[in-house]
């Protein structure tokens, strides 16, 4: 049986909540990512501080877009699905190793939490490109077990505004957005 949400989401204090987004090709989630060259490399983290106390209450936010090594150029399905564009990518595009000590400065000693195992795409992308992963003893929570086992289905972060009557959300697949939406949701069911 998972957890449920009050087991995992603290009760009270601040907490951060994160998203990723990496790259992706048509049909990669349902493959695993197991087609060759298909590596899930981070390309965008979002977060939101917020105070659990306060009804979830956003303190502060953190987006960075990250520019992929391994597959540099971006598929058209990963854009579509995004709006990240490979033009936005080599403009504001930072290495995974900065991205992940700004992110690491941000959340500092926070638990954070995701919807998915976002931690272990972070410890892969490190593996992959041989870099110390900030986050390897940090306290990081999937908040989808207990989500899934209140809604009985497999759902996206932005599908379950709708599912709680709370909206549609905006800006689907854009990590803070994504943040934000699951910070919603928390307030909505604490």
């Amino acid at each position: 049986m998972p957890d449920t949400l009050k087991d995992v989401v603290p009760a009270s204090g601040v907490i951060i909540i994160a998203d990723l987004e990496y790259t992706s090709w048509e049909g990669a989630l349902e493959s695993g990512w197991s087609a060759p060259g298909q590596f899930r490399e981070i390309v965008q983290i979002g977060a939101v501080r917020v105070d659990v106390g306060d009804g979830f209450a956003e303190l502060a936010h953190f987006s960075v877009l990250v520019r992929p090594t391994i597959n540099p150029e971006l598929s058209d399905y990963f854009t579509a699905l995004t709006g990240i564009t490979n033009d936005a990518v080599a403009r504001d595009g930072v290495s995974l190793e900065n991205a992940l000590v700004a992110f690491a400065d941000f959340a500092g000693g926070d638990v954070i939490l995701t919807h998915g195992r976002d931690d272990l795409v972070v410890g892969e992308d490190c593996a992959l490109k041989d870099l110390g992963n900030p986050f390897a003893d940090a306290d990081w929570r999937d908040i989808n077990p207990p989500l899934r086992a209140i809604t009985d289905k497999r759902l996206m972060s932005s599908d379950l505004p709708a599912f709680f009557g709370l909206g549609r959300a905006e800006n689907a697949h854009d990590a803070l957005a994504d943040a934000r939406v699951l910070a919603r949701v928390l307030a909505h069911l604490q």
